[in-house]
């Protein structure tokens, strides 16, 4: 039985966007099953049409049930589970549908339902749409809210944006501009800053270092321009740097949001806790578009999807790039490995 490599369940996300042409040309790679063992979950009509999209063939090792991955001898093949979420006719490629929505919710709720039963260790989603899954009955405002309820979260959660060697989370998220400030609370940010911490420990950062953003122009300008540094984050940072930690210093800031990303772009930090969403969206994707990571921070269980969406607008037509599904299906596998590990000590 090969139990060493962490199980990591990949989805095909929207079935029309360019999710399956995303996760065909991922499982093409070779090395994608020697750092997991894989199992596929999607219909198999779908699966079918990513692999001719992407020019590829990958052979894949079909399993009746979740329980029956983690028990293979061989892993130099992907798994794969199909499943029936959606038919073909009812699904129009370039085009948010509530056929797709569902789909796309069906099948995360059970690869959710596989991981609390310890037989996933983490999951990778291809992109989603919102729009469709909100046609397709989900309640909340995103996918992030779903999986925290669906799991029971009544803990802090929130998004990571991951770019190479560096990552950001938000005090607020998917919320108007001119609301955010009410968001900026000491308990908010400390709970940011630990999670994104604590999440680096858990991805193997030995001695992750995480600044925290200001929020107003020049960092306040010592209240002329506002006095949520005064008020409010610097005596959060203040409070973090005084408790223990089992790195050292792991906090610092707050630095104006004009220049925090040069002082990570040189290395200082492996983390930034940004005030809204734009304030590290904008950066992030500046510097790698191509490359970005979400990592769902803050649930019981490891999931993970390249930052980038569906891109209706080039999906059919083979132009799709895997390089931040690549990484987000490397972080899974990290993070899936240290989930393992901790559900089994």
């Amino acid at each position: 039985m090969n139990t060493h490599l962490p199980v990591v369940a990949l989805t095909l996300g929207d079935p029309a966007g360019i999710g399956s042409e995303l996760i065909a040309r991922l499982l093409a790679r070779p090395e994608a099953c020697q750092r997991a063992n894989v199992v596929l979950v999607g219909d198999r009509w779908l699966w079918e049409e990513g692999q001719r999209m992407a020019g590829v063939q990958v052979a894949t090792e079909e399993v009746p049930a979740f329980g029956a991955v983690r028990a293979r001898a061989d892993t130099r093949l992907a798994a794969f589970l199909p499943v029936h979420s959606v038919e073909a006719a009812q699904v129009h490629r370039g085009r948010a549908e509530a056929a797709g929505g569902r789909s796309v919710l069906q099948v995360l709720d059970r690869c959710m339902d596989a991981t609390l039963a310890g037989e996933v260790d983490a999951i990778c989603f291809a992109p989603l749409n919102k729009q469709a899954m909100k046609l397709g009955g989900m309640r909340h405002e995103d996918e992030l809210h779903h999986f925290a309820d669906y799991l029971g979260v009544t803990g802090y959660f929130c998004e990571f944006n991951t770019l190479g060697d560096l990552w950001t989370s938000r005090i607020s998220s998917h919320v108007p501009t001119r609301d955010a400030a009410r968001y900026i609370t000491r308990e908010r940010i400390a709970q940011a800053a630990e999670l994104i911490y604590r999440s680096l420990l858990t991805s193997g950062y030995a001695q992750p270092k995480v600044a925290i953003a200001a929020f107003n122009p020049h960092g306040g300008d010592g209240g002329v321009c506002g006095r949520e540094e005064i008020d409010t984050i610097v005596p959060a940072v203040q409070a973090l740097q005084a408790r223990d930690w089992p790195t050292e210093a792991p906090f610092h800031g707050p630095f104006p949001a004009d220049t925090i990303f040069l002082k990570a772009r040189a290395g200082e930090y492996q983390a930034i806790v940004t005030m809204y969403h734009d304030q590290g969206q904008i950066a992030i994707k500046l510097m790698g578009f191509e490359r970005g990571v979400t990592v769902q921070g803050g649930l019981p269980i490891p999931i993970t999807t390249p930052a980038h969406g569906t891109a209706y607008d080039i999906a059919g037509r083979g132009l799709a790039s895997v390089e931040a599904s690549w990484q987000a299906f490397v972080i899974a596998a990290h993070m899936g490995h240290a989930h393992r590990q901790a559900a089994t000590a």
